[in-house]
Protein backbone atom coordinates (compact mmCIF):
# COMPACT_ATOMS: atom_id res chain seq x y z
CA UNK A 1 0.00 0.00 0.00
CA UNK A 2 1.63 3.57 -1.27
CA UNK A 3 2.20 6.08 1.68
CA UNK A 4 3.07 8.58 0.13
CA UNK A 5 1.16 10.84 -1.82
CA UNK A 6 2.36 13.82 -4.75
CA UNK A 7 -0.24 15.86 -5.83
CA UNK A 8 -0.08 18.95 -8.37
CA UNK A 9 -2.54 20.35 -10.57
CA UNK A 10 0.28 20.74 -13.26
CA UNK A 11 1.49 17.48 -13.40
CA UNK A 12 5.62 16.81 -12.68
CA UNK A 13 8.25 16.84 -15.25
CA UNK A 14 10.00 13.80 -14.02
CA UNK A 15 8.69 10.47 -12.82
CA UNK A 16 8.48 9.74 -9.30
CA UNK A 17 8.80 5.75 -7.63
CA UNK A 18 6.13 3.50 -7.55
CA UNK A 19 6.10 4.20 -3.38
CA UNK A 20 4.89 7.21 -3.96
CA UNK A 21 1.49 8.06 -5.72
CA UNK A 22 1.03 10.73 -7.98
CA UNK A 23 -1.95 12.67 -8.95
CA UNK A 24 -2.84 15.94 -10.68
CA UNK A 25 -6.48 15.75 -9.19
CA UNK A 26 -7.83 15.86 -5.33
CA UNK A 27 -11.49 13.89 -6.65
CA UNK A 28 -11.22 10.29 -6.95
CA UNK A 29 -7.99 9.82 -4.44
CA UNK A 30 -7.71 6.13 -3.67
CA UNK A 31 -8.83 6.42 0.36
CA UNK A 32 -5.14 5.27 1.81
CA UNK A 33 -3.42 6.15 4.97
CA UNK A 34 -1.32 8.17 3.43
CA UNK A 35 1.76 9.66 5.82
CA UNK A 36 3.34 11.58 4.42
CA UNK A 37 1.84 14.11 1.23
CA UNK A 38 3.81 17.50 -0.25
CA UNK A 39 0.37 19.62 0.04
CA UNK A 40 -2.42 19.82 2.12
CA UNK A 41 -5.95 18.44 1.02
CA UNK A 42 -4.76 14.83 0.69
CA UNK A 43 -5.72 13.54 3.98
CA UNK A 44 -2.10 12.82 4.77
CA UNK A 45 -0.46 12.67 8.67
CA UNK A 46 1.96 15.16 7.43
CA UNK A 47 2.59 17.45 5.05
CA UNK A 48 6.11 18.43 3.85
CA UNK A 49 6.00 21.31 2.34
CA UNK A 50 10.06 21.18 1.66
CA UNK A 51 9.23 18.72 -0.98
CA UNK A 52 7.59 21.30 -3.72
CA UNK A 53 10.29 23.44 -2.73
CA UNK A 54 13.24 21.38 -3.40
CA UNK A 55 11.59 20.21 -6.73
CA UNK A 56 11.36 24.16 -7.62
CA UNK A 57 14.56 25.37 -6.99
CA UNK A 58 17.17 22.69 -7.14
CA UNK A 59 19.80 22.26 -9.92
CA UNK A 60 20.47 18.75 -9.10
CA UNK A 61 19.77 16.09 -12.70
CA UNK A 62 16.49 14.60 -12.66
CA UNK A 63 18.00 11.72 -11.33
CA UNK A 64 19.40 13.38 -8.79
CA UNK A 65 15.80 14.53 -7.74
CA UNK A 66 14.16 11.22 -7.93
CA UNK A 67 15.63 9.76 -5.29
CA UNK A 68 15.94 12.85 -3.03
CA UNK A 69 12.32 13.42 -3.51
CA UNK A 70 11.69 9.62 -1.83
CA UNK A 71 14.55 10.61 0.43
CA UNK A 72 12.32 13.59 1.52
CA UNK A 73 9.18 11.74 1.96
CA UNK A 74 11.17 9.07 3.98
CA UNK A 75 12.34 11.40 6.24
CA UNK A 76 9.24 12.77 7.19
CA UNK A 77 8.12 8.93 7.48
CA UNK A 78 10.69 8.20 10.31
CA UNK A 79 9.54 11.73 11.66
CA UNK A 80 5.96 10.34 11.71
CA UNK A 81 7.26 6.95 13.10
CA UNK A 82 9.50 8.02 16.10
CA UNK A 83 7.17 10.83 17.42
CA UNK A 84 6.23 10.45 20.73
CA UNK A 85 4.09 13.49 20.26
CA UNK A 86 0.88 12.13 22.09
CA UNK A 87 -2.69 14.20 21.51
CA UNK A 88 -4.89 14.62 24.46
CA UNK A 89 -8.08 16.63 24.90
CA UNK A 90 -9.01 19.33 27.18
CA UNK A 91 -12.44 19.11 28.59
CA UNK A 92 -13.75 23.03 28.07
CA UNK A 93 -17.02 24.69 29.50
CA UNK A 94 -18.58 28.47 28.18
CA UNK A 95 -16.94 29.80 31.38
CA UNK A 96 -15.05 33.41 30.08
CA UNK A 97 -13.77 35.91 32.01
CA UNK A 98 -13.12 38.66 29.95
CA UNK A 99 -10.64 41.30 31.72
CA UNK A 100 -11.24 44.55 30.17
CA UNK A 101 -12.20 48.22 30.97
CA UNK A 102 -16.39 48.82 30.25
CA UNK A 103 -16.06 50.53 26.48
CA UNK A 104 -14.04 47.39 25.91
CA UNK A 105 -16.68 45.14 27.35
CA UNK A 106 -19.64 46.82 25.12
CA UNK A 107 -17.52 45.63 22.39
CA UNK A 108 -16.98 41.92 23.20
CA UNK A 109 -21.15 42.01 24.31
CA UNK A 110 -21.44 43.26 20.49
CA UNK A 111 -19.66 40.92 19.10
CA UNK A 112 -20.99 37.89 20.79
CA UNK A 113 -24.27 35.68 20.69
CA UNK A 114 -26.89 36.51 23.25
CA UNK A 115 -25.97 34.08 26.40
CA UNK A 116 -23.36 31.99 24.27
CA UNK A 117 -20.54 32.25 27.17
CA UNK A 118 -20.94 32.17 31.30
CA UNK A 119 -19.35 35.65 31.36
CA UNK A 120 -17.54 37.06 34.35
CA UNK A 121 -15.94 40.31 33.67
CA UNK A 122 -13.52 42.46 35.90
CA UNK A 123 -10.82 45.00 35.97
CA UNK A 124 -6.89 43.84 35.75
CA UNK A 125 -6.42 45.49 38.85
CA UNK A 126 -7.96 44.02 41.25
CA UNK A 127 -6.47 40.70 39.62
CA UNK A 128 -4.11 39.10 42.31
CA UNK A 129 -3.04 35.39 40.99
CA UNK A 130 -3.81 32.98 38.14
CA UNK A 131 -3.52 29.20 38.69
CA UNK A 132 -4.11 26.45 36.15
CA UNK A 133 -4.76 26.13 32.54
CA UNK A 134 -7.38 26.12 30.28
CA UNK A 135 -10.08 24.10 31.06
CA UNK A 136 -9.65 24.92 34.46
CA UNK A 137 -8.35 28.58 35.76
CA UNK A 138 -8.51 29.76 39.01
CA UNK A 139 -8.24 33.87 39.09
CA UNK A 140 -7.78 34.99 42.26
CA UNK A 141 -9.14 38.86 42.65
CA UNK A 142 -8.94 41.33 45.38
CA UNK A 143 -12.86 42.13 46.41
CA UNK A 144 -12.43 45.25 48.77
CA UNK A 145 -9.70 43.85 50.58
CA UNK A 146 -11.02 40.01 50.64
CA UNK A 147 -9.40 37.36 48.29
CA UNK A 148 -12.19 35.80 45.98
CA UNK A 149 -11.11 33.16 43.39
CA UNK A 150 -13.01 32.57 40.39
CA UNK A 151 -13.10 29.52 38.36
CA UNK A 152 -13.01 29.57 34.84
CA UNK A 153 -12.28 27.86 31.71
CA UNK A 154 -10.73 30.52 29.39
CA UNK A 155 -9.88 34.24 29.94
CA UNK A 156 -10.46 37.17 27.04
CA UNK A 157 -7.92 39.94 28.18
CA UNK A 158 -7.07 43.46 26.64
CA UNK A 159 -3.67 44.02 26.88
CA UNK A 160 -2.89 40.71 28.45
CA UNK A 161 -0.04 41.34 31.42
CA UNK A 162 2.78 38.81 32.14
CA UNK A 163 -0.13 36.35 34.63
CA UNK A 164 -2.17 36.10 31.41
CA UNK A 165 1.00 35.41 29.28
CA UNK A 166 2.59 32.72 30.55
CA UNK A 167 -1.15 30.79 31.19
CA UNK A 168 -2.65 28.57 28.16
CA UNK A 169 -6.04 29.49 27.53
CA UNK A 170 -5.45 33.32 27.66
CA UNK A 171 -5.98 35.71 24.56
CA UNK A 172 -5.77 39.14 23.88
CA UNK A 173 -7.91 40.56 21.02
CA UNK A 174 -5.35 43.82 20.77
CA UNK A 175 -2.81 41.00 19.28
CA UNK A 176 -5.64 40.30 16.88
CA UNK A 177 -9.13 40.98 16.98
CA UNK A 178 -12.22 40.19 18.83
CA UNK A 179 -13.68 38.45 16.18
CA UNK A 180 -11.10 36.06 15.94
CA UNK A 181 -10.56 35.46 19.68
CA UNK A 182 -14.33 35.18 19.98
CA UNK A 183 -13.79 31.98 17.44
CA UNK A 184 -10.76 30.63 19.11
CA UNK A 185 -12.65 30.73 22.49
CA UNK A 186 -15.81 28.98 20.43
CA UNK A 187 -13.52 26.65 18.90
CA UNK A 188 -11.86 25.60 22.76
CA UNK A 189 -14.79 25.03 23.83
CA UNK A 190 -16.29 22.57 20.72
CA UNK A 191 -12.77 20.43 21.05
CA UNK A 192 -9.61 21.33 22.40
CA UNK A 193 -6.69 19.22 21.86
CA UNK A 194 -3.01 19.55 22.76
CA UNK A 195 0.03 17.65 22.28
CA UNK A 196 2.73 16.13 24.17
CA UNK A 197 5.97 18.31 23.28
CA UNK A 198 8.56 17.32 25.80
CA UNK A 199 9.79 13.93 27.37
CA UNK A 200 11.78 14.37 30.76
CA UNK A 201 14.43 11.45 32.05
CA UNK A 202 14.80 12.89 36.04
CA UNK A 203 17.49 10.15 36.22
CA UNK A 204 19.74 12.50 34.79
CA UNK A 205 18.05 15.44 35.72
CA UNK A 206 20.85 18.30 37.08
CA UNK A 207 17.44 19.72 39.52
CA UNK A 208 16.00 16.44 40.79
CA UNK A 209 15.92 15.28 44.17
CA UNK A 210 19.21 17.37 45.01
CA UNK A 211 19.69 18.69 48.53
CA UNK A 212 21.00 22.24 46.50
CA UNK A 213 19.72 24.06 43.46
CA UNK A 214 22.50 23.03 40.72
CA UNK A 215 20.51 23.59 37.48
CA UNK A 216 16.85 24.77 36.28
CA UNK A 217 17.50 26.17 33.26
CA UNK A 218 14.90 24.76 31.61
CA UNK A 219 12.35 26.54 34.23
CA UNK A 220 14.21 29.77 34.11
CA UNK A 221 13.62 29.68 29.77
CA UNK A 222 10.59 28.60 29.82
CA UNK A 223 7.78 31.54 28.64
CA UNK A 224 4.77 29.86 30.44
CA UNK A 225 4.15 27.78 33.11
CA UNK A 226 4.46 24.61 31.36
CA UNK A 227 8.03 23.93 33.76
CA UNK A 228 7.34 25.17 37.35
CA UNK A 229 9.62 23.46 39.90
CA UNK A 230 8.36 22.11 43.57
CA UNK A 231 11.40 23.68 45.93
CA UNK A 232 10.19 21.75 48.82
CA UNK A 233 10.96 18.01 46.95
CA UNK A 234 13.21 19.30 43.69
CA UNK A 235 10.62 17.79 41.82
CA UNK A 236 9.95 19.30 38.23
CA UNK A 237 6.45 19.41 37.10
CA UNK A 238 5.33 19.62 33.48
CA UNK A 239 2.41 20.48 31.82
CA UNK A 240 1.46 19.59 28.70
CA UNK A 241 -1.30 21.29 28.11
CA UNK A 242 0.53 24.75 28.97
CA UNK A 243 3.58 24.07 26.43
CA UNK A 244 3.69 25.85 23.15
CA UNK A 245 6.21 23.49 21.88
CA UNK A 246 9.02 26.08 21.57
CA UNK A 247 11.62 23.36 22.36
CA UNK A 248 13.55 25.83 24.25
CA UNK A 249 14.13 23.80 27.47
CA UNK A 250 15.41 21.13 25.30
CA UNK A 251 18.60 23.02 23.79
CA UNK A 252 19.94 24.35 27.53
CA UNK A 253 19.24 21.55 29.31
CA UNK A 254 22.91 20.12 30.03
CA UNK A 255 22.67 16.19 30.64
CA UNK A 256 19.73 15.73 27.58
CA UNK A 257 17.36 15.23 30.36
CA UNK A 258 14.80 16.80 28.20
CA UNK A 259 14.33 15.69 24.73
CA UNK A 260 11.77 16.63 22.19
CA UNK A 261 8.43 14.36 21.46
CA UNK A 262 7.36 15.15 17.99
CA UNK A 263 11.29 14.67 17.12
CA UNK A 264 13.78 13.06 19.20
CA UNK A 265 17.43 12.88 19.58
CA UNK A 266 17.19 9.41 17.88
CA UNK A 267 15.03 10.70 15.54
CA UNK A 268 17.43 13.49 14.19
CA UNK A 269 19.77 10.55 13.82
CA UNK A 270 17.99 7.91 11.79
CA UNK A 271 16.60 10.94 9.89
CA UNK A 272 20.40 12.42 9.47
CA UNK A 273 21.43 9.18 7.71
CA UNK A 274 19.61 9.75 4.79
CA UNK A 275 21.75 13.67 4.35
CA UNK A 276 25.10 11.65 3.58
CA UNK A 277 26.84 13.33 0.67
CA UNK A 278 24.61 16.05 0.78
CA UNK A 279 24.56 19.92 1.92
CA UNK A 280 21.61 19.78 4.66
CA UNK A 281 19.35 22.87 4.68
CA UNK A 282 17.51 23.08 7.55
CA UNK A 283 14.34 24.97 8.07
CA UNK A 284 11.70 25.52 11.07
CA UNK A 285 8.65 25.08 10.23
CA UNK A 286 7.93 29.27 11.05
CA UNK A 287 9.94 29.87 8.12
CA UNK A 288 7.84 29.84 5.09
CA UNK A 289 9.63 28.19 2.26
CA UNK A 290 6.97 27.85 -0.10
CA UNK A 291 7.08 30.38 -2.14
CA UNK A 292 10.51 30.78 -1.82
CA UNK A 293 12.35 31.65 -5.64
CA UNK A 294 15.69 30.69 -4.55
CA UNK A 295 18.56 28.75 -6.77
CA UNK A 296 19.27 25.94 -4.43
CA UNK A 297 22.89 24.02 -6.48
CA UNK A 298 23.18 20.31 -6.80
CA UNK A 299 23.51 18.25 -3.43
CA UNK A 300 21.33 20.60 -1.36
CA UNK A 301 18.96 18.77 0.64
CA UNK A 302 16.29 20.43 2.71
CA UNK A 303 16.24 18.96 6.42
CA UNK A 304 12.64 20.28 7.75
CA UNK A 305 12.26 20.67 11.18
CA UNK A 306 9.47 21.78 14.19
CA UNK A 307 11.45 24.59 15.62
CA UNK A 308 15.23 25.43 15.85
CA UNK A 309 15.20 25.83 19.71
CA UNK A 310 15.32 22.39 20.72
CA UNK A 311 18.51 21.88 18.10
CA UNK A 312 21.65 21.59 20.51
CA UNK A 313 25.17 20.79 20.34
CA UNK A 314 24.75 17.28 19.78
CA UNK A 315 22.50 17.09 16.99
CA UNK A 316 23.98 19.97 15.09
CA UNK A 317 27.31 18.06 15.04
CA UNK A 318 25.36 14.46 14.04
CA UNK A 319 23.93 15.63 10.60
CA UNK A 320 27.15 17.75 10.01
CA UNK A 321 29.64 14.89 10.27
CA UNK A 322 26.82 12.02 8.70
CA UNK A 323 26.88 14.33 6.26
CA UNK A 324 30.31 15.24 5.40
CA UNK A 325 29.26 18.79 4.98
CA UNK A 326 28.43 22.27 6.49
CA UNK A 327 24.88 23.35 7.38
CA UNK A 328 22.72 26.06 6.28
CA UNK A 329 20.62 26.84 8.91
CA UNK A 330 17.91 29.61 7.55
CA UNK A 331 15.97 30.91 10.62
CA UNK A 332 15.12 34.01 11.52
CA UNK A 333 15.83 34.01 15.09
CA UNK A 334 18.36 32.29 17.06
CA UNK A 335 17.60 31.35 20.90
CA UNK A 336 20.21 31.47 23.87
CA UNK A 337 20.64 27.76 23.93
CA UNK A 338 20.84 26.97 20.11
CA UNK A 339 23.30 29.95 19.83
CA UNK A 340 26.41 28.72 22.08
CA UNK A 341 25.67 25.53 20.31
CA UNK A 342 26.00 26.69 17.18
CA UNK A 343 29.36 28.42 18.01
CA UNK A 344 30.41 25.70 20.03
CA UNK A 345 30.41 23.73 16.88
CA UNK A 346 31.61 26.12 15.02
CA UNK A 347 34.79 26.84 17.31
CA UNK A 348 35.55 22.96 17.36
CA UNK A 349 35.38 23.01 13.13
CA UNK A 350 37.23 25.77 13.02
CA UNK A 351 40.09 24.47 15.23
CA UNK A 352 40.01 21.40 12.82
CA UNK A 353 38.81 22.02 9.26
CA UNK A 354 39.27 25.70 9.12
CA UNK A 355 35.96 26.52 8.63
CA UNK A 356 32.48 26.72 10.06
CA UNK A 357 30.06 23.78 10.19
CA UNK A 358 27.02 26.14 10.69
CA UNK A 359 26.25 28.78 8.34
CA UNK A 360 23.47 30.65 9.96
CA UNK A 361 21.04 32.99 7.14
CA UNK A 362 18.64 35.07 9.21
CA UNK A 363 17.23 36.60 5.61
CA UNK A 364 16.68 35.57 2.07
CA UNK A 365 19.94 37.68 1.19
CA UNK A 366 21.85 35.95 3.35
CA UNK A 367 20.59 32.68 2.59
CA UNK A 368 21.35 33.28 -1.26
CA UNK A 369 25.10 33.82 0.15
CA UNK A 370 24.95 30.50 2.46
CA UNK A 371 23.93 28.22 -0.24
CA UNK A 372 26.54 29.43 -2.45
CA UNK A 373 29.04 29.32 0.45
CA UNK A 374 27.58 25.86 1.79
CA UNK A 375 31.08 22.90 0.97
CA UNK A 376 31.82 19.38 1.80
CA UNK A 377 34.72 19.32 4.61
CA UNK A 378 37.64 16.73 3.83
CA UNK A 379 37.20 13.85 6.19
CA UNK A 380 34.31 15.02 8.23
CA UNK A 381 32.38 12.50 7.67
CA UNK A 382 31.58 10.19 10.41
CA UNK A 383 28.78 7.89 11.65
CA UNK A 384 28.37 5.29 14.51
CA UNK A 385 25.68 3.70 15.97
CA UNK A 386 24.11 6.19 18.86
CA UNK A 387 20.98 4.79 20.01
CA UNK A 388 20.91 4.60 23.31
CA UNK A 389 23.32 6.90 24.37
CA UNK A 390 23.03 10.17 26.12
CA UNK A 391 23.45 13.63 24.92
CA UNK A 392 27.00 14.26 26.21
CA UNK A 393 28.07 10.66 25.27
CA UNK A 394 27.26 11.22 21.87
CA UNK A 395 28.56 14.42 21.46
CA UNK A 396 31.94 13.11 23.27
CA UNK A 397 32.34 10.36 20.49
CA UNK A 398 31.99 12.96 17.88
CA UNK A 399 34.00 15.11 18.97
CA UNK A 400 36.75 12.57 19.88
CA UNK A 401 37.14 11.58 16.36
CA UNK A 402 37.34 15.11 15.13
CA UNK A 403 40.17 15.64 17.61
CA UNK A 404 41.98 12.00 16.97
CA UNK A 405 45.34 12.17 18.28
CA UNK A 406 45.83 16.30 17.86
CA UNK A 407 46.21 19.08 20.08
CA UNK A 408 43.46 21.57 18.83
CA UNK A 409 43.65 23.97 21.59
CA UNK A 410 40.38 24.78 23.60
CA UNK A 411 36.68 25.99 22.94
CA UNK A 412 35.12 28.15 25.46
CA UNK A 413 31.46 27.34 25.85
CA UNK A 414 29.29 29.50 27.23
CA UNK A 415 26.06 31.18 29.39
CA UNK A 416 23.56 28.52 28.39
CA UNK A 417 25.74 25.18 27.28
CA UNK A 418 27.92 24.30 29.90
CA UNK A 419 31.12 21.97 29.92
CA UNK A 420 33.70 21.65 32.58
CA UNK A 421 36.82 19.68 34.23
CA UNK A 422 36.84 18.32 37.84
CA UNK A 423 39.80 18.68 39.89
CA UNK A 424 40.93 17.05 42.78
CA UNK A 425 43.41 17.86 45.21
CA UNK A 426 44.69 14.04 45.97
CA UNK A 427 46.69 14.95 49.11
CA UNK A 428 43.21 15.93 50.56
CA UNK A 429 41.23 13.22 48.35
CA UNK A 430 40.06 10.10 50.90
CA UNK A 431 38.21 8.23 48.00
CA UNK A 432 34.87 8.87 50.14
CA UNK A 433 33.17 8.41 46.94
CA UNK A 434 30.25 10.95 47.66
CA UNK A 435 31.34 13.20 44.29
CA UNK A 436 30.56 9.63 42.30
CA UNK A 437 27.24 9.37 44.11
CA UNK A 438 26.64 12.57 43.40
CA UNK A 439 27.47 12.73 39.75
CA UNK A 440 24.56 11.11 37.76
CA UNK A 441 26.01 11.35 33.82
CA UNK A 442 28.83 8.89 34.69
CA UNK A 443 31.27 11.84 34.41
CA UNK A 444 32.41 10.64 37.53
CA UNK A 445 33.55 6.94 38.30
CA UNK A 446 35.60 4.39 41.15
CA UNK A 447 37.34 1.76 39.70
CA UNK A 448 37.71 -1.14 42.28
CA UNK A 449 40.18 -2.73 40.07
CA UNK A 450 43.04 -0.32 41.54
CA UNK A 451 41.63 1.83 43.89
CA UNK A 452 40.93 5.40 41.65
CA UNK A 453 38.74 8.15 41.32
CA UNK A 454 38.65 8.30 37.45
CA UNK A 455 36.86 11.25 35.62
CA UNK A 456 35.14 11.62 31.73
CA UNK A 457 35.78 15.25 31.19
CA UNK A 458 34.12 15.11 28.25
CA UNK A 459 30.87 14.13 29.60
CA UNK A 460 30.74 16.55 32.45
CA UNK A 461 27.94 18.93 32.83
CA UNK A 462 29.55 21.21 34.69
CA UNK A 463 26.82 21.55 37.34
CA UNK A 464 28.73 21.88 40.43
CA UNK A 465 27.08 18.78 42.53
CA UNK A 466 29.72 17.08 43.19
CA UNK A 467 31.88 20.02 44.85
CA UNK A 468 29.68 21.27 47.26
CA UNK A 469 28.73 17.31 48.33
CA UNK A 470 32.50 16.76 48.73
CA UNK A 471 33.00 16.33 52.35
CA UNK A 472 37.18 17.68 52.15
CA UNK A 473 37.11 21.50 52.30
CA UNK A 474 39.67 22.79 49.26
CA UNK A 475 39.54 19.25 47.48
CA UNK A 476 37.20 19.15 44.38
CA UNK A 477 37.12 22.59 42.06
CA UNK A 478 35.48 22.27 38.86
CA UNK A 479 37.34 24.33 35.58
CA UNK A 480 34.26 25.86 34.47
CA UNK A 481 32.89 26.22 30.36
CA UNK A 482 35.96 24.84 28.67
CA UNK A 483 36.06 21.79 26.40
CA UNK A 484 40.01 20.96 25.99
CA UNK A 485 40.42 19.66 22.49
CA UNK A 486 43.12 17.15 23.21
CA UNK A 487 43.13 13.14 23.27
CA UNK A 488 42.82 12.76 27.60
CA UNK A 489 39.71 14.87 27.40
CA UNK A 490 37.56 11.93 26.22
CA UNK A 491 39.35 9.35 28.43
CA UNK A 492 38.67 8.72 31.74
CA UNK A 493 42.06 10.40 33.79
CA UNK A 494 42.45 9.31 37.40
CA UNK A 495 42.09 12.25 39.53
CA UNK A 496 42.88 10.04 43.11
CA UNK A 497 44.27 6.97 44.00
CA UNK A 498 45.28 5.15 47.15
CA UNK A 499 45.94 1.25 49.14
CA UNK A 500 43.43 -0.13 50.86
CA UNK A 501 43.57 -0.25 54.48
CA UNK A 502 43.37 -4.40 56.08
CA UNK A 503 41.67 -4.61 59.51
CA UNK A 504 44.54 -5.24 62.15
CA UNK A 505 42.64 -7.93 63.87
CA UNK A 506 40.94 -9.93 61.20
CA UNK A 507 43.26 -8.59 57.90
CA UNK A 508 40.14 -7.86 55.52
CA UNK A 509 40.51 -4.71 53.43
CA UNK A 510 38.05 -2.43 54.18
CA UNK A 511 38.73 1.33 53.71
CA UNK A 512 41.56 3.85 52.36
CA UNK A 513 44.53 4.40 54.13
CA UNK A 514 43.56 7.98 54.33
CA UNK A 515 40.28 7.69 55.44
CA UNK A 516 41.65 5.68 58.33
CA UNK A 517 43.92 8.40 58.96
CA UNK A 518 42.11 11.39 58.88
CA UNK A 519 39.87 9.00 60.93
CA UNK A 520 42.88 8.10 63.58
CA UNK A 521 44.21 12.09 63.45
CA UNK A 522 40.49 13.68 64.75
CA UNK A 523 39.77 10.42 67.28
CA UNK A 524 43.46 9.21 68.32
CA UNK A 525 43.60 12.15 71.07
CA UNK A 526 40.20 11.38 72.56
CA UNK A 527 40.99 7.36 72.87
CA UNK A 528 44.75 7.86 74.15
CA UNK A 529 43.89 6.93 77.25
CA UNK A 530 42.25 3.33 76.29
CA UNK A 531 44.67 1.14 74.27
CA UNK A 532 42.05 -0.80 73.12
CA UNK A 533 39.59 2.11 71.66
CA UNK A 534 42.41 3.34 69.87
CA UNK A 535 43.13 -0.20 68.20
CA UNK A 536 39.67 -0.10 67.25
CA UNK A 537 40.12 2.19 65.03
CA UNK A 538 42.22 0.68 63.38
CA UNK A 539 39.20 -2.37 63.07
CA UNK A 540 36.77 -3.04 60.41
CA UNK A 541 33.08 -2.97 60.97
CA UNK A 542 33.06 -6.83 61.72
CA UNK A 543 36.26 -6.91 64.49
CA UNK A 544 35.52 -2.96 65.92
CA UNK A 545 32.37 -4.75 68.41
CA UNK A 546 34.09 -7.58 68.99
CA UNK A 547 37.18 -6.60 70.79
CA UNK A 548 35.22 -3.52 72.15
CA UNK A 549 32.83 -6.39 73.82
CA UNK A 550 35.90 -8.27 74.55
CA UNK A 551 37.66 -5.61 76.57
CA UNK A 552 34.33 -5.15 78.21
CA UNK A 553 34.09 -8.27 79.74
CA UNK A 554 37.69 -8.47 80.72
CA UNK A 555 37.47 -5.41 82.79
CA UNK A 556 34.57 -6.75 84.30
CA UNK A 557 36.22 -10.19 85.04
CA UNK A 558 39.20 -8.43 86.83
CA UNK A 559 36.77 -6.49 88.74
CA UNK A 560 37.56 -3.05 87.15
CA UNK A 561 33.95 -3.15 85.74
CA UNK A 562 31.14 -3.19 88.29
CA UNK A 563 28.62 -5.60 87.28
CA UNK A 564 24.73 -4.49 87.20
Amino acid sequence: MQEFIYYNKDGIDFPLPETIFVTQSLSNIPQNEYIVSNTKGTQAELVADEIDFYIKNSQDSFASKIKNVEKLYEVNAIRFDNAKDITFTQDVSNAVLLVSDDEQKKQVLKSMVPDEFNLFHVNENIIKDINGHIGNLTIVVDDDGEDVELRVDQIIWFDEKELGLKQSGCFDPLKSSIDDVLATVRQNITNYQYRKFTTYDKTICQYHERREEICSKCEEVCPTVAIVKDDSKKHLEFSQVDCHGCGGCVSVCPSGAIDYAPTSRDSIFEMAELYEDTHPLIVPQKMNISNLDIEIKENVLPFAIDGEKFLDESTLLTIAQIAGSQLVFYTDFISKGSGDAIRIVNDIYQSKYGKDAILVAMNEEELKIALEEVSFIEDSHFNFNQDGLKKREVFSHRVQRIVGEDDLGEVKTGEHVHYGLVKVNEDKCTLCLVCVGACNVDALQADASDNTLRLNPSLCTSCGYCEVSCPESDCLTIERDVIKLTPSWFKENILAQDELFACVECGKEFATKKSIDKIATMMGPIFAVDPVKERSLYCCADCKPKIMMQNYYDQKKEGIVNAR
